[in-house]
């Protein structure tokens, strides 16, 4: 055993990382294991850590719970928490709207009518929630007045993309033969009243 890991980061850093990653406290037998350390030493860089938290004014404290070390949040952000945390959480798109998304997406700017032919069906309330919870915002109007859509920042971040040039290549997708028959007579028939085709 040593006193401090090799690793350079410092046996406190290492704590610091090992109940980070941690949902559950961690006993000093459980953290002496991992670092490689004897208790003692453990014990006092723990103490350190402890101590640090508190004089630095952080909102993290270093606790002794059931057995066990663990991070956990300053009481006093408790009502900040609690206001943040109790945000109602957003119920997943279903069908229609993560239609309504791809099509936005690929097509963008693309007018409600036009999603409509392309899904064979209204698509007004999926384009009113997209529009709701912030997805897709309108981008002006057709020569024909109707809204354009497109999709937002929040869009990319929640996709994890940089740009839209990181969408998949629609080329790519594996459908079913009956699916991708549908699909490419939808695209058709969108295609052609888009260029005024009759």
């Amino acid at each position: 055993m040593t006193d401090v890991p090799a690793d350079g980061l410092g046996l406190e850093g290492v704590l610091e990382a090992l109940l980070f990653l941690s949902s559950e406290p961690v006993g000093a037998d459980a953290l002496c294991s991992a670092t490689g350390c004897e208790s003692d030493a453990v014990l006092r860089a723990l103490e350190r850590l402890r101590e640090y938290y508190e004089f630095e004014r952080r909102g993290l404290v270093l606790r002794e719970l059931g057995g066990g070390w663990a991070i956990s949040s300053h009481p006093d952000a408790e009502p900040a928490a609690r206001r943040l945390f109790a945000r109602p959480r957003t119920p997943p798109l279903t069908a229609a709207q993560s239609e309504t998304l791809s099509i936005v997406a690929y097509l963008q700017p693309v007018s409600r009518p036009e999603i409509a032919r392309i899904r064979g069906v209204n698509a007004e309330s999926a384009a009113a929630t997209l529009l709701e919870r912030g997805l897709i915002e309108e981008a002006g109007r057709s020569q024909f007045g109707a809204v354009l859509y497109r999709t937002t920042d929040l869009f990319l971040r929640l996709f994890g993309l940089v740009s839209l040039a990181e969408l998949p290549d629609a080329s790519e997708f594996e459908a079913t033969p009956q699916l991708a028959e549908e699909l490419r007579t939808r695209l058709l028939r969108a295609g052609d009243a888009r260029s005024g085709v009759a």
